[in-house]
């Protein structure tokens, strides 16, 4: 086939360890022989290395902070067990997942509970054990007293509606959240610390804009007598997945014949972009207002910086492998069908695509190959089950029983949307450590 008219490539960003995995395929083979079908990859030393990151910066600005893992980006547990033995805290939206939480070790002081109305056994236990709870309304501020009253006093947030998104479904107005202040000190059960936000989109400044601003709050809500002593940036921390160059030309180039049966889509997540991660962290502590960098100001408020990572921390650290069951010509490219279910790369299912390029690991290497391009499928019986629209090209004709990798998949992509259509089972997590010698795996709890 002609390659002139196919997709730039999208390689994937990747860290030594995801090399050195893929450096030895019968590692990988192995594990299939094991599980028997697809399954995730999981990293925690990465996990740690880019937690480790964030509260460097905030050291080395001594601002004094707490970065909670957001953990509906990933449900495995072995990113719980860094947090806990790395003084990191955990972000939960559920009783499951605070649950999950303290088996592994992560104490409740160290646990913030946030999302919409919260259920009340979630707030009962959130108040048993000495969570911080971002209240979103008035009238869960008020079940929260009720419970409080039986279950223990519970220190807590405001969330802020983001001024610049009224229509948002979370958070209080400002008239809101004066009322909910005055209501905090008629409240002997609720300890008001501080305040919190999240907004949308990952830029840097406009963070630093809304944390400043909530530092007025914060002085004003001190000044009324409450013990405030923290402040929530929430997530959306930046991660690139792709180099820029490489970015920059698909989207140059992005166009229906792109993609199999000549599929569209609105938007993409930004693949490449800057800066990320810590760095975006860093950006934002030195944003300057009245000639001074947030981090003075935050220093000077007293108060404690809560940052809310979920993706940002599993950057690099997993990746999602599924075996090969057939391929077949569609014209002038190829369809390849995987073991598995487009449910398991979670950006099928908010009507985008997942870009980086998956990578073949054959199981027989064709020194002769020509490279030949293909889209993916799932398993299932339905059309729409694809894991890659985009024609994607492969250094060899995909085979039975070769292995199909995703790379960098842990961040919301792995078990957002993972369903047992089918009654087919969810892909295990495989907890693999890479220090010395050949790499040795496990599952994860």
């Amino acid at each position: 086939m002609e390659l002139s008219t196919s997709p730039v490539r999208l390689p994937a960003l990747e860290q030594p360890w995801q090399r050195q995995v893929r450096a030895d395929p019968d590692f990988l083979f192995d594990i299939h022989h094991a599980v028997g079908g697809p399954f995730h990859v999981v990293h925690p030393e990465q996990f740690a290395a880019n937690l480790r990151a964030f509260q460097n910066v905030l050291a080395a600005h001594r601002v004094p902070g707490r970065v909670y893992f957001g953990k509906k980006a990933n449900k495995a547990g072995c990113w719980l067990d860094v947090a806990a033995d790395l003084a990191g805290s955990v972000d939960v939206a559920s009783t499951p997942e605070l649950v999950h939480a303290l088996a592994h070790g992560v104490r409740g002081a160290d646990i913030g509970v946030t999302g919409a109305a919260k259920s009340p056994e979630l707030l009962r236990l959130a108040a048993r054990h000495d969570c911080v709870v971002a209240v979103d309304a008035l009238d869960e501020l008020e079940r929260l007293a009720a419970i409080a009253a039986r279950s223990g006093r519970v220190r807590i947030l405001l969330r802020r509606l983001p001024p610049g998104a009224p229509h948002s479904r979370f958070g209080l107005a400002d008239g809101e959240l004066e009322r909910a202040i005055q209501r905090c000190g008629e409240l002997p059960e609720i300890e008001l610390i501080g305040f919190s936000f999240h907004l949308d989109g990952y830029q840097a400044r406009p963070r630093a804009e809304l944390a400043h601003d909530l530092l007025r709050w914060c002085a004003a809500a001190k000044a009324q007598g409450h013990p405030i002593s923290a402040l929530s940036l929430g997530g959306g921390f930046a991660c690139s997945y792709l180099g820029a160059d490489d970015w920059s030309a698909f989207l140059a180039r992005d166009h229906a014949e792109l993609f199999h049966a000549g599929r569209r889509f609105e938007r993409f997540y930004p693949y490449a972009q800057a800066p990320t991660g810590a760095a975006m962290l860093e950006a934002v502590l030195t944003t300057e207002f009245d000639g001074r960098p947030l981090a003075a100001h935050v220093r000077a408020a007293g108060v404690e910086l809560f940052l809310e990572p979920g993706r940002a921390l599993l950057i690099d650290a997993g990746f999602t492998v599924f075996p090969v069951l057939g391929f077949k010509r569609n014209a002038d490219y190829g369809i390849t069908t995987v073991q598995g279910l487009s449910m398991s790369v979670s950006e099928q299912w908010k009507g985008s695509e997942f870009l980086p390029d998956p990578i073949l690991v054959p199981r027989r290497i064709d020194a002769g190959a020509s490279p030949i391009a293909a889209c993916v499928g799932g398993s299932s019986c339905m059309e729409y089950d694809m894991l890659t629209w985009r024609k994607v090209v492969f250094t060899q004709r995909p085979e039975f029983g070769d292995l199909l990798l995703y790379p960098n998949t842990a961040g919301y992509q792995m078990d957002k949307n993972e369903s047992e259509f089918h009654q087919l089972p969810l892909p295990p997590k495989v907890v693999v450590d890479v220090n010395g010698g050949r790499p040795s795996w496990r599952l994860d709890r």
